[in-house]
């Protein structure tokens, strides 16, 4: 019987010695990936914390100068913002913020350096679209209208941004005495604008300055559906 079980394991022990030395590598292998890709993960998830971290505590900074009204503060917060946080929402919440401040303070130049930053570097299409519509209103104070309508050509992440871009450019349009372009963008922002939302009694008030009754547009684009499909037919 001892031999027997002696044989037995013996078997289970020559068996056990081709599968390692056929698969052996392989697992190891298999293992030393797996642990590996755990490790990078792990570090991953604590330099995005410790990034966090460090960004808000910058950010922090950059709001108590905006508070204080010190530009110079500002600045430098956001200097610093811009060369260790860049790719953090952060970076894209400072560069807004401290571009009112600079904005407020008389420095325009460096106010629209931090909205263009946003809108080339920054990651948040909101962010993003925030920055353009602020930096064509700045452009809009400079006369610089081509720029501005640069700006508001872009795309846009939603309908409302694209309602907002609309009503800009009707006001570039007007500040360029193209009147019949300016109502064409007033409409265009009218008609995407909600009922509800507040943007669109301003835009109502724009529209009648320009000649144009806003009631006139809803039956035309309530009957607009209809009128296609006549057509189609």
């Amino acid at each position: 019987m001892a031999t027997h079980l002696d044989l037995e394991e013996q078997e289970q022990l020559d068996q056990l010695r081709h599968f390692w030395n056929t698969y052996g590598t392989l697992i190891t292998w298999v293992v030393v990936l797996a642990a590996g890709a755990f490790l990078a993960w792990t570090g991953w998830q604590y330099w995005q914390r410790d990034q966090a971290a460090r960004a808000s505590a910058l950010y922090d900074e950059l709001e108590r100068g905006a508070q204080a009204g010190d530009a110079a503060r500002v600045e430098r917060a956001l200097a610093d913002m811009k060369n260790k946080f860049a790719s953090t929402a952060y970076a894209q919440q400072a560069g807004l913020l401290a571009a009112r401040v600079l904005q407020e303070k008389g420095n325009a130049e460096a106010s629209r350096a931090a909205l263009a930053w946003v809108v080339e570097k920054g990651t948040d299409p909101g962010y993003q679209a925030v920055a353009r519509l602020r930096l064509a209103g700045e452009l809009l104070d400079a006369k610089s209208y081509d720029e501005a309508l640069k700006q508001l050509s872009a795309g846009m992440p939603s309908q409302e941004f694209e309602a907002l871009a609309a009503d800009r450019k009707g006001d570039v349009y007007m500040a360029q005495g193209k009147r019949e372009e300016a109502k064409a963008e007033y409409r265009k922002a009218w008609s995407a604008f909600s009922p509800a939302n507040e943007f669109r009694r301003l835009v109502e008030i724009k529209l009648n300055a320009v000649g144009v009754d806003p009631q006139s547009l809803a039956p035309a684009a309530a009957n607009a559906p209809a009128a296609n499909a006549s057509a189609a037919k």
